[in-house]
């Protein structure tokens, strides 16, 4: 929500980004990890990379471009790999974020990536961090109106739904939802459903522990034949 005094944020102001770790489980890590982030197209973004993990920000579909772009070339040297992904939009304290007042949620197109080739199996949480008054426009409006309460599960299980009509939902596990397939699918379930809530909510995170060619035996994706409904992201 802007204004023509406040006009809309950048990305980088509006805190878009991700911040993510690629471990590699082979004694050649490191030059697999160094050549899939040097390999990744990085038009368009600001990318930082340390001792710990990298930091990118920009618009959505070419922060996810990226992020899927490292992992998949990673992942194609056949090592076994995980990836820790956290997502965040809106964050009044991120380093780079500089929201003018007024500014509330934010919407963005939804993003679509090509299919990579890689199977992916996932652990998928994601947090609309609501304040109380942001639930309630007319709340906000008043300021002698008493701040709501926050309902922060009706977008999770929206999410939820979501990730189910994809085709990739594979169940729940204790904190988070299960997510199995092509690397491309699972990185854009997460994303649109991040995206989606943060329409409606300023500050969302959304975080993904990826597995890929895990010496683990598994079967097929497939959701169970009862699931607990009272499970969530």
């Amino acid at each position: 929500m802007t204004s023509a005094t406040h006009p809309t944020p950048t990305p980088e102001q509006y805190g878009v980004g991700a911040r993510f770790t690629l471990s590699v489980y082979d004694s050649d890590y490191v030059r697999i990890i160094l050549g899939a982030l040097g390999a990744a197209d990085t038009t368009g973004l600001t990318i930082e990379t340390n001792d710990i993990s990298t930091f990118v920000t920009g618009g959505e579909q070419r922060v996810l471009a990226y992020v899927q772009s490292v992992v998949a070339a990673a992942a194609r040297s056949g090592a076994h790999l995980s990836a820790a992904i956290l997502l965040s939009r809106g964050c009044p304290g991120e380093l780079q974020c500089a929201l003018p007042p007024g500014v509330h949620a934010l919407a963005a197109a939804p993003i679509a990536l090509p299919e990579s080739g890689v199977r992916a199996r996932a652990h998928w949480s994601l947090y609309p961090l609501l304040d109380a008054g942001s639930a309630s426009p007319a709340a906000v409006a008043s300021a002698a109106a008493p701040a709501a309460p926050v309902d922060h599960m009706t977008p999770i299980y929206a999410a939820i739904d979501q990730a189910k009509a994809s085709g990739v939902y594979s169940g729940s596990d204790h904190y988070a939802t299960r997510l199995d397939g092509d690397l491309s699918a699972v990185l854009e379930t997460a994303a649109n459903a991040w995206i989606g809530v943060g329409a409606q909510v300023q500050h969302v995170v959304t975080h993904l522990t990826v597995s890929i060619n895990s010496p683990s035996v598994v079967g097929t994706a497939a959701p169970p034949a009862t699931e607990p409904e009272s499970r969530v992201p």
